[in-house]
Parts: C-alpha cells; sequence; structure tokens
C-alpha cells in the first residue's frame, strides 16, 4: 500500500481531502527494489526522487521539482504484488472502508494512522485494487493534476454496476459542495471534478458482452510529450510495451507494473 502519504505541514482544505473529496488524489508503486525502480521510472519519465521520513524503502517521484508519486519497496517483504494502484481523497477512512465492505468489496490493510491522515488498501467487488486517503496532501490538488497523472482508468466487468459501487462509497454525484461528477458518455462512465476528467470505467470489450479475459483493474496513465521515446526507454531498460500507437502505448516496467503512457491528457 502507499506508505509514502503526505507529509506537508499544510493545513487548510487546499491541501486536504476535504476539498477533492471522491477524486484520485494519489499514486503508489509497491516494488521489490526501490533502485531499479528508481533508474527505471528516472529513464522512462524523466522522475527525480526524494526520500522520506518512512525509511529507505520509500520515495516520492518529483515531475520538475513537483510530487506526483510514491513508491514503496515492500512487495516481497509483504508479499504484495509489484503494481501501481490509485488513491481517492475521502473525509473519512474509517467510514469508507466501512461503505466498501458493506458495498461486497473487501479491505486489504487498514485505514491505518500514517500521519498526517488515514490510509487504506481496499478491493471493489469484482476485485479491482484501489486505495483511500484521508488528510493532508503533498501539494495542492491542481498543481498535482497539472504536473504529470493525466488521469486513471477501470477496466472491469459492468461499467454502470462499478459507477454505482464506487459512487455509493464516495459520493459521487451527490448533493455535497465539491463532489465529483459522474456521466454516462457512448461506452463509458466519466468522472469529473470541477470541471476536470480524471477518471473513466469501462467495460471489458467494446460493443459487446464484458470480456471474461479482462481481469478488473485500475489503469494509471501518465501524460508525456514523447510516447515513442518513453516506449523505447522503457525496452532498454528492462521493462516492456504491450500496445502502442503514436498517442499513447501501454507499457510494463523491469518488474512487471503496468502502466501507460499517454499524449492526450483525460482520454
Amino acid at each position: 500500500m502507499n506508505h509514502d502519504m503526505p507529509s506537508t505541514a499544510a493545513t487548510t482544505d487546499v491541501f486536504s481531502t476535504h476539498s477533492v473529496f471522491g477524486a484520485p488524489c494519489w499514486v503508489s508503486l509497491t516494488s521489490r527494489d526501490v533502485k531499479t525502480t528508481e533508474d527505471f521510472y528516472g529513464a522512462v519519465l524523466g522522475w527525480q526522487w526524494r526520500q522520506v521520513r518512512l525509511g529507505d524503502r520509500f520515495r516520492i517521484a518529483l515531475a520538475d521539482g513537483a510530487p506526483v508519486a510514491g513508491i514503496a519497496g515492500v512487495a516481497t517483504m509483504w508479499q504484495m504484488a509489484v503494481a501501481w494502484t490509485p488513491y481517492f481523497a475521502v473525509r473519512s477512512a474509517d467510514e469508507a472502508a466501512a461503505r466498501v465492505q458493506e458495498r461486497g468489496g473487501t479491505s486489504a490493510v487498514g485505514p491505518i494512522s500514517l500521519p498526517p491522515g488515514r490510509a487504506a488498501l481496499l478491493a471493489d467487488r469484482d476485485g479491482a485494487t484501489f486505495g483511500i486517503w484521508e488528510g493532508e496532501l503533498f501539494t495542492d490538488w491542481p498543481t498535482w493534476r497539472r504536473a504529470q497523472p493525466a488521469f486513471i482508468r477501470l477496466h472491469t466487468r459492468d461499467a454502470f454496476d462499478a459507477a454505482i459501487f464506487y459512487g455509493e462509497v464516495f459520493d459521487w454525484a451527490s448533493d455535497k459542495p465539491g463532489c465529483c461528477e459522474v456521466r454516462y458518455e457512448g461506452e463509458e462512465v466519466v468522472l469529473r471534478s470541477g470541471g476536470q476528467v480524471v477518471a473513466r470505467i469501462e467495460s471489458g470489450a467494446a460493443g459487446s458482452a464484458p470480456d471474461p479475459a479482462i481481469r478488473p483493474h485500475w489503469q494509471v496513465h501518465f501524460t508525456v510529450k514523447d510516447v515513442t521515446a518513453c516506449a523505447r526507454a522503457a525496452e532498454r531498460h528492462g521493462g516492456s510495451v504491450l500496445s502502442e500507437a503514436a498517442d499513447e502505448a501501454v507499457l510494463r516496467d523491469n518488474e512487471g507494473a503496468q502502466f501507460t503512457v499517454t499524449s492526450r491528457p483525460g482520454r
């Protein structure tokens, strides 16, 4: 799970999950070897690194000086899969985790206290893993959104059913001020926060019944200027290219974690 959570001293709502509740607010990668992970993402995405107070196993990734992601070298120690996980902002981690379990989801870790907040690692009722975070953020949410993460996409068996699950957990489309907006556009469910597209949910196979071969998962997308250059860098540094187009590529890092690079923010 994400033990690289925010450690700023900011106390205003602009820098907390109270202002952007229900929206993705962070992404984290579990790794077996922090050093090789640093080398890979430094080469592919140009990230720099900052150590955090939790110890040598943890790092913050910086893009042009702005925090964009957390890396936790605990996959082997905690017997966890190497994977990217999105974290959603919540006003109460305990309440959100309870809602997940009430609706058929599961809790893997937490909620636990990680000052200055609380976090949990959860799964929806189809098995897609995600995290929640209550508390202060590394930086204000608009800065994080502009830095490099483009958005996240849920590949699942039934987009409409998944939207109901997450909507009930995160108060999407509620009457609460600042909540996320949800619309069904074409064959996707589109989530917006402050007018920005922050997530999309799609069923397994477009134009047909959901594909039973697709394992439900959240896919993290990073905005880049040159998709081709990222793909070639991934191959040179021990990763692989699962699919590639001029404006988007699905990559695996040197340890097997899957992510997408795109030149089309919000798509």
